[in-house]
């Protein structure tokens, strides 16, 4: 799946990358400021999440709850050492089967699941995103 889209028509990429994701798990690469954490922001208000949701930069993780749909938003920018996600036990988010989407995922490679959609975004000259989906 590829798409270019702008902030006028995000809800309506959200919603497609949900139907269309074969997983709960996606993997966000890009650059700073391409807008992963505006798209993930979108994903979470369509999975019926009424919280105000923010980046978790300095938290690394946060959590909201959907109805009966548990959300994990992680941001691993900060990171030093793939070590300090194994230890906060990030491979157990994995497991449980709810939505995990992860920013700086290339920051804890050898620990993400083959499982995952991976979501590559970058900027297009006239401000327009691009987003490609791998399964």
């Amino acid at each position: 799946m590829e798409i270019v889209y702008t902030e006028e028509n995000i809800a309506e990429v959200a919603k497609q990358l949900l139907e269309k994701a074969p997983h709960n798990i996606f993997l966000f690469f890009a650059k700073m400021g391409v807008g992963k954490t505006t798209l993930i922001k979108e994903l979470i208000k369509q999975l019926g999440c009424t919280d105000t949701v923010g980046s978790p930069t300095f938290s690394i993780v946060n959590e909201y709850q959907a109805e009966d749909i548990q959300i994990y938003h992680f941001d691993f920018y900060r990171l030093e050492d793939p070590s300090e996600a194994f230890d906060m036990g990030v491979e157990e988010y994995f497991e449980t089967g709810d939505y995990v989407f992860i920013e700086w995922p290339e920051k804890i490679s050898s620990l993400l699941p083959e499982n995952a959609t991976k979501v590559y975004l970058s900027k297009n000259d006239d401000g327009s995103r691009f987003l490609k989906i791998d399964n």
